[in-house]
């Protein structure tokens, strides 16, 4: 019997984005997360004394800024060296030939493929033969799975390849293939990586994506880590999650449908916040909160949408534990009444909507809506503009958006002036 680690998407001193500019945050903790994630990743090899481990591309996130990322990489192979642990490794588009420019020679238990043809290497002691081919350039996209030699019916075959497969969503289309085509290449299992989130294709023979092993922003939800196989006799015996991460992001829709009072929501998000600490397992947990549904504290909640985005960060704050941040608070809720039921009024304030709503059906309108704002896209900052959940005010879909805000607003503003009269 042996056991092998498969792990992709390392992306080695990556930043975590999102959380380094508010008060509180940890870092140092933040900035050092894909070392540290990495070291459980070779604490578990040895612990579980596998016989070797795959890293299927996506090591590194670019050009290192100095030596130190290579030689801290070096140094975790040293320790897998000492525990009679090897490597085989891919090289990914983050960390194609063209895209790394410094190099250090790798410890011999390492081994990466060629990035020009498909390597085979044979593991004569274990009866397994493994195969990959690296990326030369960033953006490769032909069918690298084609040129794979065919499996040898005498051995446990393992194919390395970095791939989007047949097309993942958030991903670059590179080195696309198919599962139909991975089978009739007659290996036992496909160590894919470039997607970030775990997927078991495939269980005949198995295609597996790991997914990363620590998420860096508000996209990459959720457990990450690596998977442990067991292979007794030839089979896959065993196929196993483990967690590696030692921060987690968790994206909090909360849908406060009735709620009478802002009392009454503190309290939900409270029990929400709680359940994301306590579902991370003792790890920090970062947390975008997003607020939804008709309710009649929506007023309250929109008259100072700021103060109450400072109570849920001191609420945040207050849990304790491992440490709870709030990366992102959105409040869209909606009035008890509807806009529509104030788009049929026949007085100023229904025709004022209906207007709003005319213009977000005619892309004329919306055309020149966007160019009048155009100049305002100059001054906003570039993070803004490009960060990982960028905004654009000229941008049509966002128009529609904000103007759906709007319409709330007036909502809320003018019926409650309404009420008071």
């Amino acid at each position: 019997m042996i056991k092998f680690l498969h792990a992709a998407d390392t992306h080695l001193d990556s930043a975590l984005h999102g959380l380094e500019r508010y008060e509180g945050a940890p870092v140092e903790e933040i900035r050092s997360a894909t070392r540290r994630a990495f070291d459980n990743l070779v604490e578990l090899a040895i612990e579980e004394e596998v016989a070797f481990v795959l890293l299927v591309g996506d090591l590194y996130d670019g050009d290192w800024k100095d030596y130190n990322t290579g030689l801290y990489f070096m140094d975790r192979m040293g320790r897998l060296q000492e525990a009679g642990i090897r490597v085989f490794m891919v090289a990914g588009n983050h960390d194609a030939a063209s895209q790394i420019t410094k190099h250090l020679r790798l410890p011999d238990n390492v081994t990466m493929f060629s990035t020009r043809t498909p390597e085979r290497v044979v593991l004569d002691d274990l009866n397994v033969a493994i195969v990959g081919q690296g990326f030369a350039t960033r953006a490769v996209t032909d069918d690298l799975s084609q040129a794979y030699p065919q499996g040898d019916p005498q051995l446990f075959n393992i194919g390395l390849l970095h791939t989007c497969l047949d097309g993942k969503p958030g991903h670059e289309p590179y080195a696309p293939c198919s599962v139909d085509g991975l089978r009739l290449k007659g290996y036992q299992y496909w160590a894919l990586g470039h997607v970030h989130k775990r997927e078991e294709v495939n269980q005949d023979p198995w295609i597996i994506f790991p997914g990363n092993i620590q998420g860096r922003h508000i996209r990459e939800t959720g457990p990450k880590g690596c998977t442990l196989v067991t292979v007794d006799n030839g089979d896959v015996v065993g196929v196993e999650h483990r967690d590696l991460d030692v921060m987690r992001w968790v994206f909090c829709k909360l849908d406060v449908t009735g709620s009478e009072t802002v009392d009454n929501i503190y309290s939900l998000v409270r029990d929400e916040l709680q359940a994301a600490l306590d579902d991370a397992d003792g790890r920090p947990v970062a947390v975008r909160l997003v607020l939804q549904g008709s309710c009649s504290a929506h007023r309250k909640l929109h008259a100072d949408q700021e103060h109450w985005v400072q109570e849920y960060r001191a609420l945040a704050n207050s849990l304790g534990g491992a440490g709870i941040w709030l990366e992102k608070v959105s409040i869209k809720t909606s009035p008890s009444v509807s806009a529509d039921e104030v788009l049929a009024r026949d007085d100023a304030l229904g025709g004022l909507l209906r207007a709003i709503r005319d213009m977000e059906l005619d892309a004329g309108a919306l055309e020149n809506l966007a160019s009048e704002v155009s100049a305002l896209r100059q001054k906003l900052p570039v993070e803004i503009l490009n960060g990982e959940d960028p905004y654009d005010p000229a941008n049509s879909e966002q128009l529609k958006d904000a103007l759906e805000d709007i319409k709330e607003l007036l909502v809320n503003r003018l019926l409650s002036t309404e009420q008071a009269t």
